[in-house]
């Protein structure tokens, strides 16, 4: 049974432990069953509070299951939980050794767009500090419970995450 009054954590309305690595699986099933159990024909014939509450929680699983599915998204949302805000829109500052890092990457970009086999060796140097960021969040949020350094690996990881899509459609 769907337990709205878990509807301000989304973990607890998933019924999975909070943390930053999550068993996807798990969160696809829990979501699978609150979505079976809202499912708007489900309660076409209860009364108008039921159906409206049957939307509610259908769109709030949707809310949350998206949130929890998506990396960043979820690691942001267990930092605001803890009251560290990544401020997305207003902290941009980062490490100068990261934003070196960042400036190599596009230059690369810029100078090899037509040399398919060096796009390839940068798309795997960006994957994999990609997967490195990844194991910090990880130990930042499930192991030392350093909500402020993971909300600064999230920001760092959301440019990875933008650059390494603007090297995918160059690369196409």
């Amino acid at each position: 049974m769907v337990n709205p009054s878990a509807s301000d954590d989304y973990f607890k309305f998933f019924g999975i432990q909070q943390q930053f690595n999550i068993d996807l699986p798990a969160l696809d099933q829990a979501y699978l069953a609150i979505q079976k159990e809202v499912h708007p024909d489900r309660h076409a014939r209860g009364s108008e509070t039921e159906q409206c509450l049957a939307m509610q929680m259908a769109t709030l699983a949707n809310t949350a299951f998206q949130t929890l599915k998506n990396p960043i998204d979820r690691g942001l949302y267990i930092c605001q939980l803890h009251g560290v805000d990544a401020k997305l829109e207003t902290n941009t500052a980062m490490p100068a050794a990261f934003l070196m890092k960042q400036m190599e990457w596009r230059e690369s970009l810029d100078e090899q767009a037509e040399d398919l086999s060096a796009l390839e060796a940068l798309m795997e140097e960006v994957e994999e500090s990609k997967s490195e960021t990844m194991i910090e969040i990880t130990q930042a949020i499930d192991g030392a419970k350093n909500y402020t350094r993971a909300a600064e690996l999230l920001r760092g990881l959301l440019f990875i995450d933008k650059f390494a899509v603007e090297l995918d459609d160059t690369h196409c």
